[in-house]
C-alpha cells in the first residue's frame, strides 16, 4: 500500500508506510478520533502507570489488539517493550510478517517509540 508521509507529505510506501501506520495506531488514545471512536490503542493511557510485569503484559495485549483490529497488513509474532529515558515513554519492538508482500520478503521488525497521555502535547 502506498500513502503519504504524515510530516512531509512526500509519497511513502512499503515497510516505512506500515511503520508510520503502526505508530499512528498505537500512539492514538482510544476515543479521540471523531467518527472512529474505536481507532487507536490503550498504550498512551497505560504508559502513565508504574511499569511492572503485569503492566508489561497489558502493554503487549493492547498492542496486539490494536494491530489486529486496525492493521491487516501485519501478522504479529512478537512484541517487546523497553522503558524510555523520560517518564511515560518507551519503545516497542514489533516482529511479524507483512501480509501484503510475498513470503520471502514478508518478515518485518519494527521499532516504535510510544508516549503516555501526560507527555502528549495539549
Amino acid at each position: 500500500m502506498n500513502g503519504m508521509n504524515a510530516r512531509t507529505g512526500a509519497p511513502l510506501g512499503g515497510a516505512e508506510h506500515l511503520k508510520q501506520s503502526v505508530a499512528d495506531i498505537l500512539g492514538t488514545p482510544l476515543g479521540t478520533r471523531i467518527g472512529r471512536r474505536l481507532y487507536g490503542s490503550e498504550l498512551p493511557e497505560l504508559l502513565d502507570q508504574p511499569i511492572n510485569p503485569l503492566l508489561q503484559l497489558r502493554l503487549y495485549a493492547a498492542t496486539a489488539l490494536a494491530l489486529l483490529r486496525h492493521e491487516p497488513r501485519l501478522r504479529l509474532a512478537r512484541v517487546g517493550f523497553a522503558i524510555g529515558t523520560t517518564p511515560g515513554s518507551g519503545t516497542l519492538r514489533i516482529v511479524g510478517k507483512r501480509t501484503d508482500v510475498p513470503e520471502p520478503n514478508a518478515a518485518i521488525d519494527l521499532t516504535i517509540p510510544v508516549r503516555s497521555l501526560s507527555t502528549l502535547p495539549a
